[in-house]
């Protein structure tokens, strides 16, 4: 998804130039014009990813709308600008969350980078929290990505779910997420912190089931070289979660379910049953009721597992998901491949939601895995999906020579009219006003040049403080200011 930046500045000129710069670079723009329009924007609720934050504005400073965005618990990364650089200023704004500081005027290639590496250290933030929330038994439904029909549902279904201790069987096919639902149901429940253990019960050798869940003593059996203590002490005062429960031999179903009626466990080879407390839920993807009438499922487990159903919806059931789960899955895997890439084009993001993924979230997932891989842009394209697209990527083009100084673009000399592209009579033959003609001049170094302004200034012969003021009185739209030893007026 595109990210969206929040540019909080005084001064219309600077907002209108830095968002001629951000849009360029693919980013969507948000503008306010003070400390306490920018709160007022994030308080709404609207979007902000990054916020450009003016330190020296009218009623509420820089430095003031940081330290309140904090305390209100907006943790967006924060870019601070201001004509200001001394090292009090940059510390003061430091201390108060700022995550870089950009002396004005600022490259627009310097105001690019410093967003990107802000994004980038937002998502190994957010990435380390998650992985401590998981470690820790801490994830909760607001971990669940998606706010479709079907995802509230779940929501709302496994909150109420989590405040008690039934049982709970989660169906649905095969990639959509079970486990992520079951670790959200403890995650909510009172046992939080404690135990949560897995089990894929479809992984697990035949003759090892019993042993592995209910332990063995040792020399229970050939092999059985020392004591083991089984999955269902190791979840004690936890979670168990059975993965594929319609998997477990028939032999294996007996014991589950004097577990589940007893709370207590009989380890292989043991003398005495032991006491455990564990919470049970299980998951599967396949039709257990049909199972139950082959035979190849025990009835009295089917109702003492199914007390509580919840089914977990495929990726086709929720389309509308598919934007927010790809933003999520580029930012997981920018952190462990070391990428910068900021989200994915609407086209992509289109051909990704026409697709019918019959390996639900995971395939997903997968495929994003491989598009970062690939990507060389800030976006991803089709063709990094060239399995779902059938778009192979193109060849890699050979980087432009570097030049000193910055030559007219050759497409735009190609596409300039022969006649001359500044006015000088008017539509009735008469000479326009010099106030006009300066303003089209201006404009067009500026698109010329690509919003560079030291090199528009340099062309055009005036001071680079001149040409910020006229670009300000005249009210030119065009690219930002790219020379930090222009004059601090220009701020």
């Amino acid at each position: 998804m595109t990210k969206t930046v929040l540019v909080v500045d005084d001064d219309p000129t600077q907002r209108r130039l830095i968002q001629g710069v951000l849009e360029r670079e693919g980013f969507v723009t948000a503008l306010a014009e003070s400390g306490d329009d920018a709160l007022a924007h994030l308080m709404a609720g609207r979007s902000a990813d990054v916020v450009l934050l003016d330190l020296v504005m009218p009623g509420l400073g820089g430095v003031d709308a940081l330290k309140e965005m904090r305390a209100r618990g907006f943790l967006q990364p924060v870019i601070v600008l201001t004509a200001q650089g001394s090292i009090e200023t940059v510390v003061g704004a430091m201390q108060a969350g700022a995550q870089d500081f950009l002396v004005k005027p600022a490259a627009p290639e310097r105001i690019a980078v410093s967003i990107r590496n802000a994004l980038k250290m937002g998502e190994l933030v957010g990435e380390v929290d998650r992985l401590k929330r998981r470690a820790g038994g801490q994830t909760t439904f607001d971990d669940l990505i998606g706010t479709s029909p079907a995802m509230r549902q779940v929501k709302a279904m496994g909150e109420r779910a989590a405040r008690s201790s039934i049982p709970i069987l989660i169906t649905g096919e095969s990639g959509v997420g079970k486990e992520l639902i079951a670790r959200a149901l403890h995650g909510a429940s009172d046992r939080a912190g404690k135990p949560f253990v897995a089990v894929n019960c479809g992984a697990i050798p035949e003759n090892l089931v019993e042993s592995i869940l209910f332990g063995h003593e040792k020399g229970a059996f050939t092999g059985a070289v020392e004591k083991r203590l089984g999955k269902f002490v190791e979840a004690d005062g936890g979670c168990l979660f059975l993965d594929e429960v319609g998997e477990l031999p028939l032999d294996t179903q007996v014991k589950l379910l004097r577990a589940l009626q007893e709370g207590e466990i009989d380890a292989v080879g043991g003398k005495r049953p032991v006491k455990v407390d564990v919470r049970i839920i299980s998951a599967t993807n396949r039709d257990l009721t049909l199972a139950v009438k082959e035979g190849r499922f025990r009835e009295d487990l089917y109702y003492r597992l199914n007390v509580f159903p919840i089914e977990a919806p495929s990726l086709r059931d929720r389309r509308e998901d598919i934007p927010a789960l790809v933003d999520h899955f580029v930012r997981r895997f920018n952190v462990e491949e070391g990428k910068g890439v900021v989200g994915a084009t609407g086209e992509a993001l289109e051909l990704l939601k026409a697709h019918d993924w019959p390996g639900n979230v995971r395939q997903l997932e997968n495929a994003v895995y491989r598009a970062i891989v690939l990507a060389d842009g800030p976006y991803l394209q089709p063709h990094d999906f060239p399995a779902i697209s059938g778009i192979m990527p193109p060849a890699a083009l050979a980087p432009e020579p570097f030049h000193p100084m910055l030559p007219v673009p050759q497409a735009y000399i190609a596409d300039m009219p022969k006649e001359a592209p500044v006015r000088i009579l008017d539509e009735r033959g008469h000479l326009r006003t010099l106030e006009d003609i300066e303003k089209d001049l201006i404009q067009l170094a500026i698109g010329i040049y690509s919003g560079h302004m030291s090199e528009v200034a340099r062309r055009l012969g005036i001071g680079r403080s001149t040409l910020y003021r006229k670009v300000r009185e005249q009210g030119i739209e065009g690219v930002g200011p790219d020379d930090p030893e222009a004059d601090a007026e220009a701020a």
